[in-house]
């Protein structure tokens, strides 16, 4: 499909999902109505444009005549109303995964770093404070300040789960969290290893697979070939947020907006997996998806 069957599909799709929803309690409706801004905050996402200032100027200079609305009304109207949506998007994202097909007996575990600013100007930075920390990153093999994003992805690619956390958290502490209600296998790294935990998973039924630290004495468990391949796709599912939605670029500067753009991403990658199916494309075949 082209560009802008994308977005009338993209448009009806969260309308439907939308339909008969109260959103307001009281107050008068907006001029640009909310399906509009998910649906522009969503294919903005899926187009590589991140920011709120480039939605804004993108979609009013070559999507007019589709949002209307969207010359009557300031940037920063645009921004406060789709950052006023974060709880929508999330539940919107919920629903579809209702109606993704992907198997949730296989649950694979990962983070990646979101720097916040550079390592030198981490002392007096203010950004996001009280939520960054330092941290390592340990494909850069370096020390960053910033947040982690932790998934949990259940095969083929599908974002089940997704927590933003401090740079200092380790990923232990948020394996827990992630599978809370989980059932079946767990993929993860390293650093999801502990035997300990282990034990606790495997009471409410989930049995976790990862590789023992360097550091461990005795003998190391083989983990079979085809479920090292299938960890593999969570790498895939990362390159796609750091790559097509600039997952790692946290322009934010506070909580709200922060959580509000991640819910924008996260719920742009499930509606592409969504579609992607429907069109009989593989769950993760984004560039398949839009033709010239």
């Amino acid at each position: 499909m082209d560009a802008t069957t994308l977005l009338i599909t993209v448009y009806c799709l969260i309308d439907d999902l939308l339909a008969d929803r109260r959103l307001r309690q009281r107050g008068p409706q907006p001029v640009l109505s909310d399906p509009e801004v998910l649906t522009i905050e969503c294919v903005g996402e899926f187009l590589g444009i991140d920011t709120d200032k480039g939605l804004y100027e993108h979609f009013r200079r070559h999507y007019r005549d589709w949002f209307p609305a969207l010359g009557r009304i300031h940037r920063t109207t645009f921004v406060r109303q789709a950052a006023n949506l974060w709880a929508v998007k999330d539940q919107l994202r919920q629903q579809l995964l209702s109606q993704v097909g992907f198997d949730p007996q296989v649950s694979i575990l990962d983070s990646f770093p979101m720097p916040v600013c550079r390592f030198g100007r981490a002392y007096r930075c203010r950004r996001l404070a009280g939520l960054a920390a330092l941290g390592r990153d340990e494909g850069a093999k370096q020390t960053f300040y910033g947040l982690r994003a932790h998934l949990r992805v259940c095969w083929p690619g599908v974002i089940c789960d997704a927590r933003l956390a401090p740079a200092n958290l380790h990923d232990l502490a948020m394996a827990e969290e992630l599978l809370a209600g989980a059932q079946g296998w767990a993929l993860g790294d390293r650093a999801s290893w502990s035997p300990i935990r282990a034990e606790l998973l495997a009471d409410q039924g989930v049995w976790l697979l990862a590789p023992p630290s360097r550091s461990a004495k005795g003998p190391r468990p083989r983990v079979p070939g085809r479920l090292v391949q299938a960890r593999r796709r969570i790498e895939t599912v990362i390159g796609q947020l750091v790559e097509r939605d600039h997952a790692k670029r946290v322009w934010a500067r506070d909580a709200w907006h922060l959580w509000s753009r991640w819910q924008r991403k996260l719920l742009s990658h499930t509606l592409a997996v969504h579609l992607c199916q429907q069109h009989g494309l593989g769950s993760l075949r984004f560039a398949d998806l839009i033709t010239d």
